[in-house]
């Protein structure tokens, strides 16, 4: 095995790792032995030298992602192997080989022991995106092992990690093609056609974790007068319409989405009457729309993406709630969601209830929301499970 640089823990600060927690931070760190630079891989030992794990080094309050807790060769072989346990998931939950559904997530950080990794499929084309900069250096060794895995159902491996790579770090990645070409942007969900745009959208082209949410959305949308907020590239809005919502109404304050909504809308119903968007701010679209509509669904873009931005993110998820909870008709359903990691089931559930008391409605949980399958959750890494959702009956 390589002798790689370590990193000696401080006296009884190897209890994370010995649960199983794929972090380390700063603060638990007695010393780093050698010259190491941010997205090495570094061996993570006990105060009495003991050997813990192996994983990236990075600069910053998380200094080591592992990715294994096993002392053993990191080459391609290793890393193809990650991947292609991550495949054989998602064929177990049906999400390979099948006709209705060919978009998918195939690597989920944490969830399949790749930190700092994301890598989803959107009908032939792999998107990566990395959060780190020791998996951003094995990029071209992962493009080569999803070749190997699909075979001919791969036709292009993009990477857009431009944005996404620390910014403390010296490098300037480049969204590129790392194989390929892509040929087609268009995907089905559940039969549902959407065209996705991996390389100038949000993400990696298309919020892939709310697949099965937005098919109980369908379920509830029948002669109802639906609005859309946060919209994106109206994922939701297709759902509603197929579930024979009386109206769809789509709110992003993005004109890019707003046409990516009516294209989607267009790719599925041949009569789009019942649809209309809107490019506006969603906080101002929600001012005046007393009794408009009996089902809302609020999917806003994460508000707090670190801890020191909570106290804000939790303000702003009680005021859009409170706004909702004003406008909808009695008898509604509102779908509400937070995405950010830094908020917590509890904080996220709290800042509802404030809302609610707020608004004096009379509210019930119909349905507590998670993030499917292929965003597996690492039973001991519970910040993983970072979409939270709320289905709400209002009186």
């Amino acid at each position: 095995m390589n002798n790689y640089s370590k990193v000696i823990l401080k006296s009884g600060k190897e209890q994370s790792i010995n649960r199983y927690h794929p972090w380390i931070f700063s603060g638990a760190i007695k010393i780093i032995n050698g010259n190491v630079k941010e997205g090495d891989i570094v061996e993570v030992v006990s105060n009495h030298n003991e050997f813990l794990a192996l994983g990236h080094y990075q600069i910053g309050t998380i200094t080591v992602r592992i990715f294994s807790f096993e002392k053993e060769e990191i080459n391609a072989e290793f890393w193809e192997n990650k991947i292609r346990n991550a495949y054989n998931l998602r064929k177990k939950i049906g999400l390979v080989d099948n006709d209705d559904t060919n978009v998918f997530r195939l690597v989920h950080g944490e969830g399949d022991g790749m930190p700092g990794a994301i890598i989803d499929f959107y009908n032939g084309t792999a998107v990566t995106q990395f959060h780190s900069i020791g998996m951003y250096f094995e990029r071209q060794t992962f493009a080569k092992a999803l070749k190997n895995i699909f075979g001919d159902k791969l036709n292009a491996v993009y990477d857009k990690s431009e944005t996404t790579i620390p910014f403390k770090s010296e490098i300037n990645p480049t969204n590129e093609y790392l194989l390929g070409e892509s040929s087609t942007n268009i995907v089905s969900e559940y039969g549902n056609k959407f065209k996705v745009d991996w390389e100038e959208g949000q993400k990696t082209g298309f919020f892939i974790d709310q697949r099965e949410n937005r098919k109980l959305l369908e379920y509830y949308s029948k002669d109802k007068s639906v609005l859309n907020v946060f919209g994106y590239t109206g994922g939701f809005s297709v759902y509603a319409m197929q579930g024979d919502a009386k109206l769809v109404h789509s709110v992003d304050s993005s004109n890019k989405a707003i046409e990516l909504t009516d294209e989607n809308i267009a790719l599925n119903f041949t009569n789009t009457s019942r649809h209309k968007s809107f490019a506006v701010d969603a906080f101002s679209y929600l001012k005046d729309i007393k009794d408009k509509y009996d089902l809302i669904i609020l999917d806003p873009p994460a508000f707090a993406k670190h801890n020191k931005a909570l106290n804000n993110a939790l303000k702003g998820y009680k005021k859009i709630n409170t706004r909702a909870f004003e406008q909808i008709r009695p008898g509604g359903i509102l779908f509400t969601f937070s995405c950010s990691q830094a908020v917590s089931k509890k904080n996220f559930r709290e800042a509802v209830f404030s809302a609610a008391a707020i608004s004096g409605r009379k509210i019930k949980i119909l349905h507590q929301l998670t993030q499917p399958a292929d965003h597996p959750v690492n039973i001991y890494h519970p910040e993983g499970e970072y979409l939270k959702g709320l289905v709400l009956y209002v009186e």
